[in-house]
Formats: C-alpha cells, structure tokens, sequence
C-alpha cells in the first residue's frame, strides 16, 4: 500500500494537486494523508494567550481541525474507491519541519503539493514554500503547477548536466516510480562541448545495459544554457511531466534560484516530479 502526503492550505491550488494525485493513483491502494499546517513563526509568543487564558493554540489547531475533516470528508465522497483511506493532520511548526515529521513517522512515498508559480518580482518559479520542501525534505516530490488538468503523465523529460548520473539510486528510482503510467522517458542532457560524446556513450551504454526493454528518446545539446533547452523541448515535444534528479548545491539550484529563471517561468506549465540523491 502507498504512503502518500497531500499538503493543503484550502487554497485551490493544493486542492487541485490533491485531485491530480488522486487520479494518478485511482489504480492503487494509498494510504492519503492530508496535512495542514498552521506555520508558528506566524505568531509571537504574546500571541498564544487570548482572554480568559484560551489558547490561541488551541483555536487556531480546532478551526483548521475542522476545516480539514470538511474538505477530506468532501473529497472521500467524490472519490469513492475502497482503495482508498484517509486521514487529516494539522500541525503548528514550520511546514518544512512538521513534513519531515510525518514522513518519517508514516514511511511516506511522496509528497504532492501545488504550487502558486511566480508572484510580483520573485525569481522563484514556484514559490518559497515550494522550494524549501524541495531543499529540506528528502523525500520524492510532486509539485503541481497552477490550475493544471489531470492528464496521465505518458511523456516524461529528464534535464541533466554535467552532474547529473544516471547510475545512481534516484534515476533508478525514478523509472520505478514512474513505469505504470510513463510511456516514454525523454532525456536532455546538457554539457559543455568537450565533455559531449564521452557523456553520450556513458549515457546510452548505462541505460541500454540496464534495461533493454526502457523506452526512452536521448538528446545531447552543447554550450546551451539548461533554462532555455528545457523551455524549447517543452514546448516543440508533448511533455506531461518533468523530473529533476536534485542534490545540494546542483543543477535544481541553478535551475529555479538563478536570474535566468524568470525568463522560462511562462514556459514551466507541466507537473514537477524531484528525486533526492
């Protein structure tokens, strides 16, 4: 049975990625989880103590309680599936730390959250909240973008750099993860020109060694900044679905904190899925 963490802040955006990740996993027995979470850096401590010695705590903890069981209580019934079993948390801690909580004390699989995309001047395609899961929780990771449609993820397109390995746990946990409904893996490495066909050989031996029965597209590009080939690909191919193989201070980093990420942030329309080195 999967294990699977819906984060929620009632907004239509989390309620959206929550019925994405519903449909994806209609075939499967889940154990859902829906998380929200009330941030306490919100609140000073002069705060928590309201008149009469109520708790601010405590209210705060039973209006959310409350709101979550209505929307689980909603979504059970438009998704009926005896595969299906729900439960509601709330927590009042940083969203980064009370995930990690329950990842470790539930063994989740992933966590689906949505995201807002870019607001005002901000350089982040999908928020900070978005990005500080994506940096503090080691744990497989589907963003969903704004207002996106369920649509079977068939299509899926892999950027890699020069730092990027495919002989490693994540890649390989990636195809695991992703074989019941991908149809086609699109890889897109990036390199420097020197390094290109010596990346190539390495790349295609690796995957055809591993699995000779893999479908996959292999594209090698040079001297070509990765925000500009991931945004042409995506448009001229039928991407459903992109993945990043992240680690500290790699290719993620560059990718969605650097001053070029403004430029492809109209370009980023499709759902995010990261594995952790």
């Amino acid at each position: 049975m999967k294990q699977i963490l819906l984060l929620t802040d009632f907004s239509k955006n989390s309620i959206n990625a929550i019925h994405y990740a519903l449909h994806l996993f209609k075939a499967y027995e889940c154990n859902f989880y829906f998380l929200h979470v009330e941030n306490s850096k919100a609140y000073i401590s002069d705060d928590l103590v309201m008149g009469g010695g109520q708790s601010l705590y405590d209210s705060v903890l039973k209006k959310s309680k409350n709101k979550l069981i209505k929307l689980v209580n909603g979504i059970e019934k438009k998704f009926e599936s005896d595969n299906f079993k729900f439960q509601s948390l709330v927590d009042y801690d940083g969203l980064s730390e009370a995930i990690n909580q329950v990842v470790a004390s539930k063994a989740i699989e992933l966590v689906v959250m949505g995201s807002n995309g870019v607001t005002g001047a901000s350089e982040t395609v999908f928020g900070s909240n978005t990005i500080n899961v994506i940096r503090n929780v080691d744990c497989p990771t589907l963003v969903i973008p704004e207002g996106f449609p369920y649509k079977k993820p068939t299509e899926l397109l892999l950027p890699l750099d020069l730092d990027d390995a495919l002989h490693s746990k994540a890649f390989s946990a990636l195809l695991s993860f992703t074989k019941p409904f991908s149809d086609r893996i699109h890889l897109l490495r990036i390199n420097p020109k020197a390094e290109l066909a010596q990346r190539r050989d390495l790349d295609t031996n690796y995957i055809n060694g591993f699995d000779k029965a893999l479908n996959y597209v292999y594209h090698a590009i040079e001297d070509v900044p990765m925000e500009f080939a991931v945004s042409c690909y995506t448009q001229t191919h039928p991407i459903d679905l992109m993945a990043l193989l992240v680690q500290k201070e790699s290719f993620f980093e560059r990718f969605f904190t650097g001053s070029s990420t403004t430029k492809i942030s109209n370009q980023l329309r499709v759902p995010l899925l990261v594995f952790h080195f």
